[in-house]
């Protein structure tokens, strides 16, 4: 391995006991090096147990649902374009905390609604909260639960 693969290889070892990276996040990281050499570097990474990207696409669907409530469309979308394997996203999706995610998705939804206060006509009001949901990556019947929710409690 030459001397700026090894000075890379040491970088990302630091990089990667810090924090959870994936493969094609390596890659970029490595597009100056010669192509073998980049890929001697990522599979020694993978070899050594830095990088796994099961275990990536796991702490990147508890972090984006619990942190910044997103939703399993948004989640499996972003791991796919990351190049995690379907089975790894499947595995992280059904690991997430179901009640705290519907928690979170109740809180992020109601916080939009609260935002869309100042509109006056409600089909905007509807179209602009419905629109925020998708775009979270909620499907649309989790959105029009809340939504349901939402007026009932508005209208008691």
């Amino acid at each position: 391995m030459e001397e700026a693969a090894q000075k890379q290889l040491a970088r990302l070892m630091r990089l990667c006991a810090g924090r959870e990276c994936c493969r094609s996040d390596i890659r970029r990281k490595l597009a100056a090096l010669p192509p073998a050499e980049a890929e001697e570097v990522l599979e020694t990474l993978c070899r050594e147990g830095y990088v796994d990207d099961t275990r990536y696409a796991r702490a990147f669907a508890r972090d984006k649902s619990a942190l910044q409530g997103w939703g399993n469309l948004k989640i499996k979308l972003a791991l796919q374009r990351k190049g995690i394997a379907a089975d790894a996203v499947s595995a992280a999706l059904a690991e997430i905390d179901a009640p705290a995610a519907d928690n979170r998705k109740e809180q992020v939804l109601r916080a939009k609604w609260k935002a869309l206060e100042r509109e006056t006509d409600p089909d905007k009001k509807a179209a602009r909260f419905f629109r925020y949901g998708l775009g979270r990556g909620y499907s649309y019947e989790e959105i029009k639960k809340t939504y349901d929710n939402i007026r009932r409690d508005q209208s008691a």
